[in-house]
């Protein structure tokens, strides 16, 4: 699956902008407005409306700039003055760039040009189903109107553990991440902090929910959605929320949201040995985790949604985002378990110093990205099955080009009670355990843990009756073979 980009350099990127584009919206002052679901919709239509007249009027070929100069036909990702990489993947199709970049005759010139004005507009409106260059007919509809009073209501109770993701996308027409993102980034008063434009947010929002691969059971936007509530639940936990700034609940809510995007179904061992270019980037470290990273990082430049901020300050967050999404790899558990269990044994967590900030940040993403355990029955049972269909379809795919089978991804020998109580004795109860200890007796925390050993008990006893019914279907088949036997005269 090659990562695709348009070669652009941040410092053209900027021009472009700058010389060519307006301001969204005039100055407004947030502070003054009290913004709920609907009035942020409609904030959003008529903006859009507005940015649609303006982009009317550019040509069509300056949609995207040209290939930056210098730039190799094999890189994919872009550098900006930060000096950070970043990759972004289009949702249009895969385009080798190869063919763009070695054209030596005078007659494929036109060819060419022709190539490269596709890929702008199939960038320039894959952006967004929503935020397109052209106004389309009918009106812009960011929930669907009959829906629109079920989801708000649902948002109201956004904080609670009992929160129905899969309830809410359906609420949402799909669009449960870019909803839930707009309603807890006004919550938590990041966009007037911050001064966001709600188009570029909107943009960006959408940039990240269609980056993630609908196709896949479970790494897809809506577990995307489910740990971003979570996170939303953990940083209003008492211990962490009284020394929160804005800065580190937008980063949580961010990192949440964008931490598998672009997510290819497969975990790294499949990448690696099959000896896909992002394993060979990356040289086989967190191969995922850091492309999950690089793409949010080239989502945030191409939206522009930080532009308006110091360059040191956005250098720093997308390092921040960095380490929180490279901190989901789940090799690194005992890395993060070990130092968390050092912190609460020696009691010197201070949590007024940033860097203990951002190390418990990365322990309530940790926990949110693994909480499917913590959930009530019917939820957990139902992610837990999804994953499970995620693992099975990549055993599949090994068995068809004979290669070795990933554990845990052998359908015929690997069961899904037997995965999950695996799970969560040695990955889930340890890490909860512990963030219990940080955050005391809250009710979140006994919740999760009550939710984590009630789900346990019905997988061990799932797992107890398949066994049974296993060993059933065999001893019936052994007493058919020895009845056969003996009718056919031998010894049983």
């Amino acid at each position: 699956m090659p990562v695709l980009d348009r070669f652009l350099s941040s410092a053209e990127l900027g021009r472009r902008w700058g010389a060519e584009e307006p301001p969204l919206c005039p100055a407004v002052s947030l502070a003054a407005w009290s913004w709920e679901l609907p009035e942020i919709v409609r904030v959003v239509r008529l903006l859009w409306k507005s940015k649609g007249a303006l982009q009317g009027t550019r040509p069509r070929e300056q949609l995207e700039p040209e290939p930056a100069p210098g730039d190799g036909p094999g890189d994919a990702r872009l550098r900006s003055p930060t000096g950070v990489l970043s990759e972004r993947r289009g949702s249009y199709p895969f385009i080798d760039f190869r063919l763009l970049n070695n054209t030596t005759h005078s007659g494929e010139i036109g060819t060419k040009r022709k190539v490269k004005r596709l890929l702008s507009f199939q960038r320039y409106f894959h952006a967004s189903r929503l935020l397109r260059g052209i106004i389309p007919q009918a009106s812009l509809h960011l929930l669907d109107e009959d829906y629109l009073g079920q989801a708000r209501h649902m948002l109201s109770k956004v904080g609670m553990w009992n929160f129905d993701i899969f309830l809410f996308d359906r609420l949402t027409n799909g669009n449960s991440l870019v909803t839930l993102l707009c309603h807890l980034f006004n919550t938590h008063g990041l966009i007037h902090h911050f001064q966001l434009d709600m188009v570029k947010l909107h943009r960006f929002l959408v940039m990240v929910q269609e980056d993630y691969h609908s196709q896949n059971p479970y790494h897809n936007a809506v577990h995307a959605a489910d740990v971003t509530q979570a996170m939303h639940c953990y940083l209003k936990e008492p211990k962490l929320a009284n020394f929160l700034t804005p800065l580190d609940i937008m980063l949580g809510l961010v990192a949440a949201a964008a931490h598998d995007v672009d997510h290819p179904g497969v975990n790294q061992p499949f990448l690696i040995k099959t000896k896909h270019h992002l394993a060979n980037l990356y040289q086989n470290v967190s191969v995922l985790e850091n492309h999950h990273w690089r793409s949010t990082v080239g989502m945030l430049r191409e939206s522009r949604l930080l532009a308006h901020l110091p360059k040191e300050m956005t250098q720093d967050i997308e390092q921040q985002l960095g380490s929180l999404i490279l901190a989901t790899d789940i090799n690194r558990q005992n890395e993060f378990l070990s130092r968390l269990k050092a912190h609460l044994d020696n009691q010197n967590l201070s949590l007024e110093d940033a860097g203990h900030r951002h190390f418990m940040l990365q322990i309530a993403l940790k926990c949110a990205d693994i909480c499917n355990p913590c959930r009530i029955w019917d939820l957990s049972k139902l992610w837990s099955e999804r994953v499970c269909e995620e693992f099975y379809r990549q055993g599949d795919l090994e068995r068809k080009f004979e290669l070795e089978i990933s554990p845990l991804c052998n359908q015929q020998k690997d069961t899904i009670p037997s995965i999950q109580i695996g799970f969560m004795t040695y990955i889930a109860e340890p890490l909860f355990d512990e963030w219990a200890r940080f955050t005391g007796d809250t009710r979140l925390s006994e919740n999760m843990l009550s939710h984590l050993r009630k789900n346990k008990a019905i997988w061990r006893d799932l797992h107890h009756k398949q066994r049974t019914q296993s060993n059933d279907h065999l001893n019936e088949g052994t007493e058919k073979k020895d009845d056969q036997t003996l009718k056919e005269g031998g010894a049983p």
